[in-house]
């Protein structure tokens, strides 16, 4: 690593946001109210002509807790309070389908189910929870229907009903398969184990194969991370995340169960990212916004090529799909304009839907500030680039981001025209601190240290 880039990371490897959304989860102030979010739902205003709406299903129980995670999750081998969750999340959906007009019912483009472990659902569960999802429900074309899954209780019963049902996706949380990083954060998973799901999905008919990898685990060098990804190569994903462990110990308490002197920071850590990202290019793999990589067969990788990537929520898509739906505890909708996040509990979120109200905990009305920055950092995020020549690209807020940009442009990061901004090759590295300096909520309240990993 030559010393110009040692600087740069020391630089600006500080706490930041991913921007999953803008404005980020903690300047949320708005929540809209019942009617307000059915309104925003049933009148989506997005990116232009989308191809219908999304629905995300959070299944939140696991058998046990990976020491890295991030989620919301109800650790629990108690498999007889999956059914009551089935039937609440369905509950759910009911509120939804009778309150938004039937004239507004887009067609569904994309179900997501995510967790937490859905493969926790026994397989029947999963089939009667699809099943209530999509009855008399019109599916776009090309619908996707994609759920994420842990190798180590999911099934060949589970992927029949799946493929049944019409899914064609399924993620598979890996993170690293050395034994050591996996005995420290508590998923112990063998290739052989992840190889045996991928080929009974394949054989059943899924299209996509996804994994997601985790970089900056504690234990993890050079060498452990050629092994991991000598492995995926055998086990021949089309899509994969390869993202950074995001360290916060005072909000997960958890991820104390190993020292911050087991983890590599820095530029170690950096330098485990960039042997990644070459060993998975020589495997055929291209980089893809951020931590995200597809092969050139995959979906992601041509909407990155015809500027149709997306992100949200759920990572990066390869389509702009509004409304997106939530259901199920946690879970976020988002209609482009405003957000919604269920009851974080498993208990409140219940007794709310079962006496008929719909369990907003939390949310944000953007105003025409947020929905301008939200478009130039969501250009940031899947084209690398924004643009704000138009007059409904400009807000007041972008003379004042002008000198963090060009700090950032002093420091190769960026090239910074009259009219916007494009991120360099090595200012990929830097994509959360491009966003920050577009960030007007963070620049008017800094959050400190406690709150966001670090950004590189």
């Amino acid at each position: 690593m030559n010393p110009e880039y040692s600087q740069l990371l020391r630089r600006h490897d500080v706490p930041g946001p991913r921007y999953t959304s803008y404005p980020t989860v903690p300047y949320w102030t708005t929540t809209p109210g019942p009617d307000d979010w059915l309104e925003s739902l049933a009148n989506p205003v997005g990116t232009g002509p989308g191809a219908g709406a999304a629905i995300y299903v959070h299944v939140p129980f696991c058998e046990s807790l990976c020491t890295y995670c991030g989620c919301n999750t109800r650790i629990t081998r108690n498999r007889s309070l999956a059914p009551p969750y089935v039937d609440v999340v369905l509950a759910e959906w009911q509120l939804y389908r009778d309150r938004l007009s039937p004239a507004n019912n887009l067609p569904l483009a994309e179900l997501h189910i995510g967790g937490g472990t859905p493969t926790y659902l026994e397989p029947r569960d999963l089939g009667r929870l699809v099943e209530g999802i999509l009855s008399g429900v019109r599916l776009a074309d090309h619908a996707e229907l994609s759920i994420e899954t842990d190798p180590r209780v999911t099934r060949r019963a589970h992927l029949e009903v799946l493929a049944e049902l019409g899914f064609t996706r399924i993620s598979l949380g890996i993170q690293d398969f050395d034994p050591a990083v996996q005995k420290s954060v508590n998923r112990v998973q063998g290739e052989d184990l992840v190889r045996k799901v991928v080929d009974e999905a394949r054989e059943l008919g899924f299209r996509g194969v996804n994994f997601d990898l985790i970089y900056g685990l504690p234990f993890q060098t050079e060498s452990s991370i050629r092994k991991t990804l000598e492995a995926v190569g055998r086990l021949g994903p089309d899509r994969l995340a390869f993202y950074a462990y995001a360290h916060v110990p005072w909000i997960k308490p958890w991820q104390r169960t190993f020292t911050e002197d087991d983890l590599p920071v820095g530029e170690a850590k950096r330098h485990l990212y960039e042997t990644g990202r070459d060993l998975l290019a020589d495997s055929g793999f291209h980089e893809v916004g951020m931590d995200h990589f597809a092969k050139e067969s995959d979906s992601l990788w041509k909407a990155a090529n015809d500027g149709t990537l997306h992100r949200n929520f759920m990572g990066y898509t390869a389509r702009p799909v509004f409304p997106l739906i939530g259901l199920g505890v946690s879970s976020i909708g988002d209609s482009w304009r405003s957000f919604a996040q269920n009851e974080k509990a498993v208990e409140p979120y219940s007794q709310r839907v079962l006496a008929g109200e719909l369990p907003i905990l939390r949310g944000h009305v953007l105003d025409r500030e947020d929905l301008v920055l939200r478009r130039h950092i969501l250009n940031v995020m899947t084209q690398f680039a924004t643009r704000w020549a138009e007059p409904e690209l400009r807000t007041p807020f972008l003379e004042e981001s002008l000198p963090r940009l060009a700090a950032l442009a002093d420091d190769g990061i960026l090239e910074l025209h009259g009219d916007g901004c494009t991120v360099t090759p090595i200012g990929r590295a830097f994509l959360r601190n491009v966003c920050m300096a577009l960030d007007a909520r963070l620049a008017r309240k800094d959050p400190g240290d406690r709150l966001f990993s670090r950004a590189v």
